[in-house]
């Protein structure tokens, strides 16, 4: 398994530096996740992969398949000083949509829904509420409720290498990822 970020390279999946916190969030096709992410000042690597399923170690046709209840999942490890957990959850209800179920756009299937994984209570607050602010922004804005779930973080799965920044090694691949244009400014701290 390749350990090394193709844009950045640093290790995808350990040796960070202290004082980071890590982040999991499906919001459809992972391609385009992770690159809205890595390209966030703050965040200081990501990788794509699987989580909230049944089956240990899938891979993508498991996955793709439905058995599995897996979703395509980005990992954010990002520093919380220079790029608030709030700010992260902005960048993820503004950049999919959230109301649309097991599905983004094109892409049909469970393992394209809408979910933030938390691994502490900090972020499952955060989460909630930020979930509740965008349900009332789009409900203002006269679209469906959000049907994003949150979740405690389950096991991450890397997904294969091919899979890990893709769109950079890929530079005209399929980004299905795009907002609805609904935004919610993020709670002032302090």
């Amino acid at each position: 398994m390749q350990t090394k970020h193709h844009v950045s390279g640093r290790n995808m999946y350990g040796d960070y530096p202290d004082g980071l916190e890590t982040a999991l969030f499906g919001m459809g096709c992972f391609w385009g996740a992770e690159r809205l992410f890595w390209q966030a000042g703050g965040v200081y690597v990501t990788s794509v992969g699987y989580g909230g399923g049944n089956r240990e170690k899938p891979n993508y046709d498991q996955v793709c398949s439905g058995a599995t209840g897996h979703v395509e999942l980005v990992q954010v490890v990002f520093a919380p000083d220079i790029l608030p957990y709030t700010e992260l959850l902005k960048i993820f209800f503004e950049n999919h949509d959230p109301t649309q179920g097991d599905r983004q756009g094109n892409d049909m299937g469970s393992q394209y829904r809408s979910v933030i994984y938390t691994k502490s209570d900090a972020h499952n607050i955060a989460a909630l509420a930020a979930k509740s602010r965008y349900n009332n922004a789009y409900t203002k804005a006269g679209k469906n409720l959000v049907t994003t779930t949150v979740e405690l973080a389950p096991t991450y799965y890397p997904a294969e290498d091919h899979h890990q920044q893709y769109l950079a090694k890929n530079p005209g691949g399929y980004c299905n990822i795009g907002g609805t244009g609904v935004t919610c400014p993020a709670p002032k701290i302090g």
